[in-house]
């Protein structure tokens, strides 16, 4: 393939040759990049040409899940929105905690279009033996508090799955709130049922900032202890990110090392408690939304340099559970198809930069867990890539995407989509931009820790 007159991230116009899989050559337009024969020929013309998205944070439900997600519908999603690897997180059934667990679900992400990760998991039943012994990509996400999947585990745990995990040079995503510090109160009374405005605010009131900030001070303190590299999970307050900020600081200059890292979610860039009356129990996540104030702070450390990843921690549950009610609706919303056109939508207002929203989510994910040839659009990198049109923005309806629990919690916002996504130089998916006609290629996708 030989795509033309390609508008990269940092401005620059160029031919992208892609064979095997890999990109071959990426030079000036017309600088001797002719087509060859039976070569398929993109013109680009007017469009940008950007590596695929790396969520390093998705739960794709199998095993265990498949009427929320399955690895098909959940790789559809991510192909749809220009996400060309996944790191799945193990929070399934069964959880995964040992060597079985791993190949099962290993055997299932045979059905992905994408690439993936697959992490491992730390509970009480863990055996970090076998675990160790698969071509895991990471261990995490490791939670601190009870989440879906009830997989909270104590001090103790985390201390020895930090030592685990550090013997090994693996790094460990963390799940950080401290339950210890959420107001029960908040869940009091009346709490007006399953969409309304009081039933949002409640969750957030319940799972409150400084029970995150507590953990996550805690957790980078037990990281420098052991030398583990961590990754803090959808980090919803600027006040966290800030303490993540200052321990890479420190430890740089203590070792030299890169220190810790977080990520953000999109949810949490873009959603709020004063924005969320509409979704009432379809906006309980852990950790929960914050308020605008919040919220735009933590935009801002985005913009500025600060946040070194966004992840979606694409959540899937279907339209009945989220309708239960507060107490019993579970926690978590989709987003792995909305990542890039919501960011884009940003980039096109004028509120972040392109090379901004390439760095956190393609090339920083990539580095920061060691995913090798992607996140760069460069000779020699996979032919992961996506072309968009940032003049060309559309709303967001369920209806349009292709996540299995069949809802979103950003309706009727804008994205920019993606009109053709590649991974490693195949045709996952494509969209005419006049028509809307929509194909999708086959499973392509394999493990990015097989050598």
């Amino acid at each position: 393939m030989l795509i033309t007159g390609a508008e990269l991230a940092d401005g620059r116009v160029r031919d992208v040759r892609i064979r095997d899989g890999v990109i071959k050559a990426v030079e000036p337009t017309n600088a001797g990049l002719d087509p060859k024969g039976g070569e398929r020929v993109v013109d680009a013309g007017g469009r940008h040409l950007l590596p695929g998205a790396v969520d390093v944070h998705v739960h794709f439900r199998e095993p265990g899940g498949s009427h929320k997600e399955t690895w098909a519908s959940g790789s559809r999603s991510a192909a749809a929105g220009g996400v060309t690897t996944v790191v799945d997180q193990p929070n399934t059934s069964p959880p995964t905690v040992d060597g079985a667990a791993f190949d099962q679900k290993a055997a299932l992400a045979a059905e992905s279009l994408v690439d993936y990760g697959i992490n491992g998991g730390v509970t009480g039943a863990w055996d970090p033996e076998s675990l160790f012994e698969r071509p895991l990509l990471a261990l995490g996400e490791v939670f601190l508090a009870d989440s879906t999947g009830e997989m909270g585990i104590a001090a103790d745990l985390f201390e020895d799955a930090l030592a685990e995990a550090a013997a090994r040079g693996v790094p460990v995503t963390v799940h950080a709130e401290d339950e210890s510090l959420f107001d029960a109160s908040a869940l009091d009374g009346d709490l007006g049922g399953v969409g309304t405005a009081a039933t949002a605010d409640a969750w957030s009131a319940y799972r409150t900032a400084k029970a995150e900030v507590a953990a996550i001070e805690r957790a980078l303190a037990a990281a420098a202890e052991s030398d583990a590299q961590v990754h803090i999970a959808h980090t919803s307050t600027p006040e966290g990110i800030d303490a993540v900020v200052a321990a890479r600081g420190a430890e740089t200059d203590a070792t030299g090392g890169a220190g810790p890292t977080c990520e953000v979610t999109p949810h949490h860039l873009f959603l709020s408690r004063e924005r969320a009356g509409r979704l009432g129990t379809f906006g309980r996540m852990n950790p929960p939304l914050r308020s605008e104030t919040r919220r735009t702070a933590v935009f801002e450390r985005l913009r500025d340099g600060d946040v070194d990843v966004v992840a979606t921690d694409h959540a899937p549950h279907t339209v009945a559970e989220k309708r239960r009610g507060l107490a019993d609706a579970p926690s978590g919303v989709p987003g792995v198809e909305t990542l890039y056109p919501l960011l884009l939508e940003s980039v096109r207002k004028g509120e972040l930069a392109l090379e901004r929203v390439r760095d956190v989510v393609a090339a920083n994910p990539a580095s920061i867990f060691g995913i090798g040839g992607k996140g760069r659009v460069a000779e020699g990198a996979d032919a992961d890539l996506v072309l968009v049109d940032l003049t060309n923005p559309r709303e967001i309806e369920a209806g349009a995407l292709h996540s299995a629990c069949g809802w979103t919690p950003f309706e009727g916002l804008q994205g920019v989509f993606p009109e053709l996504t590649l991974v490693r130089g195949e045709v996952v998916y494509e969209r005419d931009p006049i028509t809307g006609a929509e194909s999708f290629g086959e499973p392509v996708g394999r493990n990015v820790r097989r050598e």
